[in-house]
C-alpha cells in the first residue's frame, strides 16, 4: 500500500494495464476504448467535425475472418509495438516476408478498437504524395460547365475534389481513423520522404480551394469512404486526432533516416503452427472434414523447404480440401499433391520447385 498524497492508502499490489491494444482481434464490447492522450507536440488543432461510417461492411471479416473461440494470438512483440504508436501517436513500420499477415494488423487494429472502416493505400511505383492526399478533376468541371452553363446550376467545385484514403484519414475526426499504407517498398525514391511533412504537422492545403477561400470558405468534398463527404475550410484538411497508421515493407530496399526517425519499427515473423490454426479457424470454423492439423503442418514443411509461403496459401488449400471433402469428389492421393505443389508454389522465380 501507499498513499496518494492525501492520507489515503492506493493499493499497488496490482499495477494498472498500459494496454488499450490487446491484439486478441476481439471488440472491445464497449464501444470506442478511451486513447491515451497524445504528447504535447503531436497535439493538432483541426477544426469542424468529420463522420467516419459506422461499419466497414464486413470488410475485416473479409481480410481477417471473424474471431471465434478465445481468439488470435498476437505475434511476438505486437501488442507493445502497436500500444507505443498509440500513445505516441506516430507511424509503425511493419516489415516481413510477404504473405505473413502485415496488412491483417490495421484491420486487427480497426476492429478491435472499433474505429471504423480502415483507409487503404495500395503504393506502386507510380503513387505520389498528392495521389494520396486528393485528386481534383479539372477536366471533368470544366466539360460539366460547358453543358451546364453558369448559373445557380453550374457544378460546385467540391463535385470534382476527392480525398484520397491519407487526405481522408486527416480530417479532423474526434477519434482517430486507421490508415493502412500498404508495400511502401513499391513507391517511387521519393514518396517517404514527400510523407515527413503531413506526418510532422497532421494537416494540408488544397491549392484549388485555397485560391477560393475568401468568395467560398467552405466546400463539401468527395471522401475516400464510399459515398463519403466532408466539408473543408479556407481550402486547408488539418486532424484533430493523428490517424493510427500501419505502414508495411517487405523489407526489399531501405529507407531514408529521416523517414525511419519518424516511425516506430516492428518486424513480424511468420506464423507459428498455432497462429496459423487461429487464422484458419478464424476463416472457416471447425471444418470438421478435413485434417486441419495435418495441412498446417504440411504447409510448415513445405514452406521451409521453399523459404517461405504465403499463409493465405494455406487458406487457399484448406477451402479447395473443403470443398471436396463436402462434394464427395474422389481424387487420388497422387493428384492431392499435385493440387497442393500447384498451391503451395514459390513465391520467387529463384526458388526451387
Amino acid at each position: 500500500m501507499n498513499s496518494n498524497g492525501d492520507g489515503k492508502p492506493v493499493d499497488l499490489s496490482t499495477p494498472a494495464d498500459w494496454r488499450v491494444y490487446r491484439g486478441t482481434g476481439w471488440p472491445s464490447g464497449e464501444g470506442t476504448p478511451r486513447l491515451p492522450e497524445a504528447p504535447p507536440w503531436r497535439r493538432f488543432g483541426g477544426e469542424g467535425a468529420a463522420d467516419r461510417p459506422a461499419d466497414d461492411g464486413g470488410e475485416s471479416d473479409r481480410r481477417i475472418g471473424k474471431m471465434r473461440n478465445n481468439g488470435r494470438r498476437p505475434y511476438r512483440g505486437e501488442v507493445a509495438m502497436v500500444n507505443a504508436a498509440l500513445y505516441l501517436r506516430r507511424p509503425l513500420l511493419v516489415t516481413g516476408r510477404p504473405g505473413t499477415g502485415k496488412s491483417c494488423l490495421a484491420y486487427l487494429i480497426a476492429r478491435e478498437l472499433g474505429l471504423g472502416p480502415v483507409l487503404r493505400w495500395p503504393i506502386t511505383s507510380r503513387s505520389t504524395l498528392k495521389d494520396g492526399l486528393y485528386l481534383y478533376d479539372a477536366i471533368g468541371r470544366v466539360q460539366d460547365a460547358g453543358a451546364r452553363g453558369e448559373g445557380p446550376g453550374a457544378p460546385d467545385i467540391g463535385d470534382y475534389v476527392h480525398l484520397g484514403p491519407l487526405g481522408t484519414a486527416l480530417l479532423p475526426y474526434d477519434t482517430p481513423r486507421v490508415l493502412l499504407i500498404d508495400e511502401l517498398d513499391k513507391s517511387d525514391i521519393d514518396l517517404p520522404n514527400d510523407l515527413l511533412n503531413v506526418f510532422e504537422e497532421g494537416e494540408y492545403d488544397i491549392p484549388e480551394l485555397v485560391r477560393l477561400a475568401k468568395r467560398q470558405s467552405e466546400v463539401s468534398v468527395l471522401t475516400h469512404d464510399r459515398h463519403g463527404s466532408a466539408m473543408v475550410r479556407d481550402g486547408v484538411v488539418r486532424c484533430r486526432s493523428f490517424p493510427i497508421v500501419i505502414i508495411t515493407s517487405n523489407g526489399e530496399r531501405e529507407f531514408p533516416p529521416a523517414f525511419l526517425r519518424r516511425c516506430l519499427n516492428f518486424r513480424v515473423e511468420p506464423p507459428d503452427f498455432e497462429q496459423l490454426g487461429a487464422m484458419v479457424a478464424a476463416q472457416f470454423g471447425g471444418a470438421d472434414k478435413v485434417d486441419i492439423a495435418r495441412l498446417i503442418q504440411d504447409f510448415l514443411e513445405r514452406s521451409a523447404e521453399l523459404g517461405g509461403l504465403a499463409s493465405d496459401q494455406l487458406l487457399n488449400a484448406v477451402h479447395l480440401a473443403t470443398e471436396l471433402a463436402t462434394s464427395g469428389a474422389y481424387q487420388s492421393d497422387d493428384e492431392w499433391k499435385d493440387l497442393l505443389k500447384a498451391i503451395w508454389h514459390p513465391l520467387s522465380t529463384t526458388e526451387p520447385g
